[in-house]
């Protein structure tokens, strides 16, 4: 999770507000609908795969590419407009467990961000590309709290954050102050194509909150 007042820092790295993002309520798939989100070889957990066929069936990303993140797991899924898996990949997340933005945190500065207070918030966002300062795309999934999917960010050699990407165990993927850090190949070859000439939406899987808490009430147990 980030702060209004730590944009500026984000944009230096490579993050630009492209414009305001809310969480809607979800609906409840037809009467007999059958989930066909296609994970093509991968296993995703059994809260991914309920969202995604979801969305499949009840057409709820609205003809648009959707982007799936499981944050028990650290990974992201994307899927084309028909809910087919075009790639995924492990991802660094909020280093904080919780699935809301701290109460006032768009009014501290970087420095007054706690640690407990860096999560990734849960929820459905509209999201399409923006471009940053120094011309770089990202994500843009929450505008209010400044969370974004974008390339890695290794400037700070002390985070490791590639060595944490490379790892296989979740929790050491824990890092970000909430934005959503890629691999840049994934980013360049999976994100931007399915987003280039569309707006979408993102799915921020929640590990606190129950999935009817996040979504709204469409049949997740």
């Amino acid at each position: 999770m980030m702060t209004r007042h730590i944009v500026t820092l984000l944009l230096a790295l490579g993050l630009l507000a492209g414009g305001p993002a809310h969480a809607l309520d979800a609906q409840e798939p037809a009467p007999g609908a059958v989930a066909q989100a296609d994970f093509g070889t991968e296993s995703p957990s059994a809260q991914a795969l309920h969202v995604a066929g979801w969305v499949a069936s009840s057409g709820d990303n609205a003809g648009q590419p959707f982007v799936i993140i499981d944050k028990h797991a650290a990974r992201v899924f994307v899927f084309d407009r028909g809910a087919r898996l075009l790639g995924a990949t492990s991802a660094l997340l909020g280093l904080a467990l919780g699935d809301r933005s701290a109460p006032g945190i768009g009014q501290k500065k970087l420095s007054a961000v706690l640690p407990s207070e860096r999560t990734t918030p849960a929820g459905r966002y509209p999201a399409s590309l923006a471009r940053s300062l120094s011309g770089d795309e990202i994500l843009w999934i929450d505008y209010d709290s400044a969370i974004a999917l974008h390339r890695v960010i290794a400037s700070v050699a002390a985070e490791r954050r590639l060595q944490r990407l490379a790892s296989l165990l979740p929790a050491d993927r824990r890092i970000t102050y909430g934005c959503i850090n890629v691999p840049v190949s994934f980013f360049d070859k999976v994100v931007l194509p399915a987003f280039r000439s569309s707006s979408g939406v993102v799915y921020v899987l929640p590990e606190v909150l129950s999935a009817q808490e996040v979504f709204g009430s469409f049949g997740l147990r």
